[in-house]
């Protein structure tokens, strides 16, 4: 029985644990908090901090894992990297996961092989930052960690700020990067995407695209996604060859990978590239109900070095979800719930607060409060009815 070490055991990796033992793997779970609530689903559960190279080294060598991934999440990448040359297992390699996790690192990468991306610059200083931004042209940019995820300390700023203002968002962002460095880059306007690959002997498969809603400047954060895209077959071309290439350009194999990309006046820019499953559900659950395709097993099987299955084996949907942000405030109560219970088309719904929790501006991902997952026949349909659920439950604050 092939052994998987699996790290980091929160909600978003459960499928993923769940997949490995349904397909007969026998599956390590490792995390840093005791009560992270994947370690019940597997085989093993290891208590330890993952973000350890030597400690989580220590522990593959003597399980002898055939393989080890780390999805929907970056903070360990590094350590997944280098168990992988290490042991001389499937996938990539230490070098490869700083580049995939550093968004200065990979843009470097793209320019250097042609990838398209927006121009870019990195600071560990406020002062260089400024001079930049008070010398370019440029009228709207993006000021992010350079070393982040979840849309979390992303901002974007025009060219009538004070320095003052500046220095308050500069900060915001090295507060949130775990390098503590921040990018200042061009702004991209359009529509946003991601791509879901799976990357098999060095060939990227493109699954899908997904459409994102986010919301609007400063922060952008992800408020829902669709499969398959609505956008014309052209656009989506557009989308999939700006994502074949940056995979290539980063070197990625053996690996899931999730591509974000933005499309402006038909031309593609890629954000950002993870070697790993997209979070929010999108690998998970939104491709296998949109594709028919087990993006979850094919990411198991490349991770051991098992040649996946890319072929569509489910039945394929429009799928859509969306998250609930009520008003900041105090909640006080949450009605119109009955509608999420009784719907034949909802897939999957949580809520993520309870009554007398205080509701947070929506900053990043994790002040989101809930979701909803629709199928339906068509993506216009999932999205019409998503909206609707959007409407029908009320959150009440004071």
């Amino acid at each position: 029985m092939k052994k998987i070490l699996v790290l980091a055991a929160g909600i978003l990796q459960i499928p993923i644990i769940k997949k490995a033992r349904k397909l007969g793997y026998y599956v390590i779970a490792a995390d840093g908090c005791a009560d992270a609530p994947g370690l019940a689903y597997a085989d093993k559960a290891i208590v330890a901090n993952i973000t350890s190279e030597e400690i989580m080294l220590e522990i593959a060598r003597k399980e002898q894992i055939d393989g080890v991934i780390h999805p929907c999440s970056e903070v360990a990448m590094n350590v997944m990297g280098r168990i992988n040359d290490e042991m001389g297992l499937c996938g990539i390699s230490r070098e490869t996961a700083v580049r995939a996790t550093n968004k200065h690192l990979m843009r470097l990468a793209f320019e250097e092989g042609g990838a398209p991306s927006p121009w870019s610059t990195c600071f560990e200083n406020v002062e260089d930052a400024w001079k930049l931004y008070c010398d370019t042209d440029t009228q709207e940019m993006i000021l992010k960690p350079s070393r982040n995820s979840g849309s979390r300390g992303i901002a974007k700023i025009s060219k009538d700020l004070c320095k003052t203002e500046f220095a308050e968002l500069f900060e915001r962002s090295k507060a949130e990067s775990r390098d503590k460095s921040v990018m200042l880059e061009q702004f991209v306007k359009g529509p946003e995407f991601s791509v879901e690959i799976i990357v098999w002997k060095k060939v990227p498969y493109i699954l899908t695209v997904t459409d994102k809603k986010t919301t609007e400047a400063p922060y952008f954060v992800e408020l829902g996604h669709n499969q398959p895209s609505c956008f014309s077959k052209a656009d989506v071309e557009e989308i999939k060859q700006a994502a074949y290439k940056g995979v290539l350009t980063l070197g990625l194999d053996c690996c899931a990978a999730h591509a974000e990309i933005k499309l402006q006046d038909g031309k593609a820019y890629i954000m950002e590239i993870g070697a790993r499953l997209g979070g929010d559900f999108i690998s998970t659950e939104l491709t296998h109900l949109s594709t028919g395709i087990d993006m979850v097993a094919a990411a198991v099987n490349v991770a051991l070095g098992i040649k996946p299955q890319l072929e569509a084996t489910e039945e394929k949907h429009g799928v859509c979800i969306r998250y609930f942000t009520p008003s900041p405030g105090k909640l006080v109560s949450i009605s119109g719930i009955d509608c999420l219970k009784r719907d034949s088309s909802i897939y999957d719904y949580e809520i993520y607060c309870s009554e007398g929790d205080i509701i947070r501006e929506v900053r990043s991902s994790t002040d989101r409060n809930g979701h909803v997952i629709v199928v339906k026949k068509t993506v216009e349909e999932a999205i019409a009815r998503a909206e609707q659920i959007l409407q029908e439950v009320n959150f009440n604050v004071l």
